[in-house]
């Protein structure tokens, strides 16, 4: 992503048609929001003061706690002060030196750093790929007959991509293998499921995760985090994550502004059918510009150019024709995968949608880029004819999606099965970590 934003550029941005937020169901600016995060600044102040276990905890903090584990389907509920706190908060907790932690290849770098400061051994697998998962956890379950805990950690929706996680197969061979289950729905809260309940919900798998971990800045409009779980574990968080016991309370502003969103995406879940409906609208309207992109409801739409160069000139062009569509580069993506990474919300318009592919549409062809070349991104499983056994190169762990360093971990990372995807598209730009 680009290092700053022009000033002419910030000056602009009020009159653009943006297309890159997390703002999913338009809540962030929603007068009922802003109205009750003002009355919380009015009646609890701007800032909690001090960290939970202190003095920060107030009855607003309470009240969210309850209404976010009821909105999940959870016995209880922690809120953090940010989705980065919660990942690493939650992974720390549990998951240390002897233990293992299994992650997809392209968690969120939340994920990815809580997993480095766990100091527990790091297993990355394929992305989306049960099968090898499966494959490395009963590498592994041996050596934990004994002692030592296993963990799976995965992004439901993956943001960059749009991609959903096979959570019913991975909870499945989590439990068949004696491992725990980790889930950060942030960009599946609003968007999947039953009144925009997530991704765990749309699985019928409430209750089945071990932690489940939400934010309140998408979506939900505000800022924080929380992890769902039994009130055994969350006891236990309240107790054993680090980046809840040594954080300040989330502000009770933002804290009144998610219960004022939820609120409104309770009452009026028909957001969550205009989220898909605007989502829809755009993929069509960008596959008749002719891009390539797929039919569906997810409201990530990323369209991959591969140079930096060009992403980030497509992001120019088309911000001077009237839409803002933010260019994605490494290290926040693999090397070779830039891509302007659209997001429909449901504050759009169906207008809305075609206008702004009309305008990707012309914005490309002016810099000499052909539409049908810039789409998703090649999803590649392993060939079926082949199995983990047969691995060649060991895993490159400098491979990691995220920031293309490896994971802290006290053992050796997994083999891959034959032909995987990275080993092709991921080069390593960076410096193998020691």
């Amino acid at each position: 992503m680009p290092g700053s934003m022009t000033g002419d550029i910030a000056e602009r941005l009020a009159e653009l048609e943006l297309l890159c937020s997390n703002n999913y169901l338009g809540l962030a600016d929603h007068p009922r929001v802003r109205e009750a995060a003002a009355e919380a600044a009015m009646r609890w102040g701007v800032g909690a003061g001090a960290s939970r276990l202190i003095s920060g905890t107030m009855t607003i903090h309470r009240r969210l706690e309850e209404r976010l584990a009821s909105f999940e389907g959870s016995e209880s509920c922690l809120l953090f002060g940010s989705g980065y706190l919660a990942n690493i908060g939650v992974i720390g907790a549990l998951a240390g030196r002897g233990d293992t932690v299994f992650s997809d290849e392209l968690n969120h770098a939340s994920i990815v750093d809580g997993c480095r400061l766990s100091r527990a051994e790091v297993v990355v697998y394929r992305h989306l790929d049960v099968e090898h998962l499966e494959w490395s956890i009963m590498r592994h379950a041996r050596r934990h007959a004994d002692g030592g805990a296993m963990l799976v950690v995965t992004d439901s929706v993956f943001s960059m991509d749009g991609h959903v996680a096979p959570l019913e197969e991975i909870v499945d061979v989590a439990r068949h293998q004696g491992a725990r289950v980790v889930v950060d729905e942030a960009h599946a809260t609003g968007v999947l499921g039953p009144g925009g309940r997530g991704a765990v919900a749309q699985a019928d798998l409430q209750g089945e995760v071990d932690v489940l971990v939400g934010t309140l800045g998408k979506a939900l409009g505000s800022y924080g985090a929380y992890a769902c779980a039994d009130a055994q574990m969350i006891r236990y968080l309240l107790n054993a994550a680090r980046a809840f016991i040594f954080s300040t309370a989330p502000s009770p502003p933002a804290v009144a502004g998610a219960l004022a969103a939820l609120d409104v995406l309770e009452s009026r879940p028909h957001r969550v059918e205009r989220l898909h409906a605007n989502a829809a609208a755009l993929r069509r309207a960008l596959a008749g510009e002719g891009f390539a992109v797929e039919e569906g409801e997810m409201p990530i739409v990323p369209l991959v150019l591969g140079d930096e160069r060009a992403a980030l000139s497509l992001c120019e062009e088309a911000i001077a024709r009237g839409v803002f569509a933010q260019a994605i580069r490494p290290p926040t993506v693999p090397a070779g995968t830039s891509r302007l990474r659209l997001a429909a919300m449901a504050s759009h318009t169906p207008s809305d949608m075609r206008m702004a592919a009309t305008v990707l549409g012309e914005a490309a062809r002016s810099l000499g880029l052909s539409p049908g070349d810039i789409g998703a991104p090649a999803l590649e499983l392993p060939a079926q004819s082949g199995g983990p056994a047969d691995s060649g190169a060991p895993f490159d762990a400098d491979r990691d999606a995220n920031l293309g360093e490896a994971p802290a971990g006290d053992g050796a990372l997994e083999q891959p099965p034959p032909r995987a995807p990275f080993d092709r598209e991921r080069e390593a730009p960076f410096a193998r970590a020691a």
